[in-house]
């Protein structure tokens, strides 16, 4: 199944090797004694969900000290903000395209980002007071709620639903892409651009936000379905960090849209 986060082209999510589908077809008995037996040294180098959580809080964390350290600059030095921003970028194309998945690259990027998370939050922050913790509250209630679900079974990813998802951020993506280039050449004087534009009395900004964070949800669907099949088709375990670092790119656009929503009902 296609997904919109390319962190997860890899075929170790895609493609079973021999020894999931050995697993798949033993009986009872022989399913016992592989418990029973001690794990090999290649055995324990295979991916597991409880070693991609641990990977993904540690890239979370260093996300965190970068997040506190680009507060410290967006009250100093603003304008630095924008350059980890671009660093950030550079590091995410270097995570996607790279073969291999890369601990110091994955930590390095949440570095990056976490300065420019940090910086931004500190200006809206300064702007509209109270509105950091409003996003950070309802991003980490959309991952909750995402997450549950899908561990329950209720919400699983479907060929149509990801057709739709990748319309639909295709769309998105030449919108915004539209809209940045008219605040560039000053041919909208608002401050989130069309974004602050009204329908029927509704900013499209909180009509959009409402879509992202319904598109971020499913991304997330498509990002546990993806490292569920890493698991089950016994993907190395440094393809752990390529798990973190697909869910650590849908959360942060989670946060960011987020927190643009809110700001533009409160502007």
């Amino acid at each position: 199944m296609a997904t919109n986060n390319p962190a997860f082209k890899n075929p170790a999510f895609t493609q079973p090797n021999a020894s999931a589908f050995a697993v798949q077809t033993a009986s009872a008995t022989e399913l016992q004694d592989m418990y029973d037996r001690p794990a090999s040294p290649v055995q324990a180098d295979r991916m597991t969900v409880e070693d991609t959580i641990m990977k993904s809080g540690i890239a979370f964390g260093v996300l965190v000290v970068g997040a506190l350290a680009g507060w410290a600059l967006g009250a100093t030095m603003p304008a630095l903000i924008f350059g980890a921003a671009i660093i950030g970028f550079i590091l995410a194309m270097v995570n996607i395209f790279k073969k291999e998945p890369s601990a110091p690259l994955v930590l390095a990027y949440a570095a990056a980002q976490g300065v420019f998370v940090g910086g931004i939050s500190y200006i809206f922050e300064a702007m509209w007071p109270g509105i950091v913790i409003q996003a950070v509250l309802a991003t980490l209630t959309v991952v909750g709620v995402t997450l549950a679900l899908f561990a329950s079974g209720k919400i699983r990813a479907s060929k149509k639903a990801t057709k739709i998802f990748l319309i639909a951020m295709v769309g998105y993506l030449v919108f915004s892409l539209i809209n940045v280039g008219m605040q560039m050449f000053g041919l909208t004087d608002n401050a989130f651009g069309l974004r602050s534009e009204e329908i029927f009395g509704i900013p499209l900004g909180l009509i959009l936000g409402v879509l992202c964070v319904i598109m971020g949800a499913y991304s997330l669907v498509l990002d546990f379905d993806f490292i569920q099949r890493g698991v089950q088709n016994r993907a190395p375990r440094k393809f752990g960090w390529s798990g973190a670092f697909g869910i650590m790119v849908t959360v942060i656009w989670l946060y960011l849209e987020i927190l643009r929503m809110i700001a533009i009902t409160r502007e």
